[in-house]
């Protein structure tokens, strides 16, 4: 069996772009290994129509019933290797099985680094934010504390700024801060505080602060997270010779969202974007229409 297109990650923009494939009436597989980025958030925001929010769980069944509907079919398994087999894509899972695709749509995604500190995962999105630009309104004028390492965590803490002045920096893993981002945190009065974190202290759904190395405990009901070096879920792409940046996020063009190599588009945060919710849709529905033109042309 050879599926008209196979979309690899059934995040946001894999979803998106199943649904509107399978609109199209072709013949979609999705192949998700269930542990991506909005699998873990428990609530969005920013996205049109949920002012209270919904979470990633919520909305991500609510596209795989839509798109089932449609007739697209779903796959839990790992892509663990890729290559082209003579006018289609051959894929393998984690689990040994084989898959064929005429087209190829990468929406893998990218998974944030959250040092040794996974304990927050239960907090992410009620409490506890990884985007400033998602949900640097859900801090507004509150304390906040902001986790991080070196200038990732210092950087975060200053564009927070816009939100609250009550912010703390904790750099928990002791990564050197350039100085020029020192002296900002100083003139805002954020203080920086050289430590790493022993325990996390939460209730539920519900971030209450952090107890340092020495002893002493910081609390707050609001915390971001900025530790850098989060995984850009590309290699799939690699595998395939498409062409990435130094970062290792795919190129695409930006209208089309058409890799370097023909037959093979992306979409979503593995891509070179602003990592929202509500980008990732666009960015599935716009690679979904040239996948289309692109079936009509074969």
């Amino acid at each position: 069996m050879i599926y008209d297109c196979v979309i690899v990650g059934g995040g946001i923009a894999g979803l998106q772009a199943a649904i509107q494939l399978g609109r199209y009436r072709h013949h979609v597989a999705v192949i998700d290994s269930g542990n991506g980025r909005s699998s873990v958030c428990r609530s969005y925001h920013n996205l049109i129509g949920f002012p209270d929010g919904i979470s990633g769980v919520e909305l991500r069944l609510a596209g795989r019933k839509q798109a089932e509907q449609l007739g697209v079919t779903f796959i839990q398994a790992e892509v663990v290797h890729a290559e082209r087999l003579n006018e289609a894509f051959f894929l393998k899972t984690s689990d040994m099985k084989t898959y064929l695709g005429k087209k190829l749509l990468i929406a893998t995604g990218v998974k944030d680094r959250l040092s040794n500190l996974d304990m927050l995962i239960p907090c992410l999105g009620t409490s506890v934010y990884v985007c400033p630009d998602c949900d640097g309104y859900e801090v507004r004028d509150q304390p906040t504390i902001v986790l991080g390492a070196g200038n990732a965590g210092a950087q975060m803490a200053l564009t927070l700024t816009h939100w609250t002045e009550e912010l703390i920096y904790v750099n928990h893993e002791l990564t050197p801060i350039e100085e020029e981002l020192r002296l900002k945190l100083d003139q805002k009065r954020i203080p920086c505080i050289e430590q790493a974190i022993q325990t996390v202290l939460i209730e539920r759904e519900q971030f209450i602060g952090i107890i340092l190395a020495d002893g002493s405990s910081i609390y707050r009901q609001r915390c971001f997270v900025a530790f850098g070096g989060n995984e850009v879920r590309s290699s799939i792409a690699k595998q395939l010779g498409v062409e990435v940046m130094e970062n290792n996020h795919i190129v695409v063009d930006p209208r089309t969202k058409l890799t370097s190599v023909e037959d093979i588009w992306a979409a979503g945060d593995v891509t070179a974007h602003s990592e929202m919710l509500t980008i990732a849709m666009g960015d599935g529905s716009q690679a979904a229409i040239w996948i289309h033109k692109s079936l009509l042309s074969t």
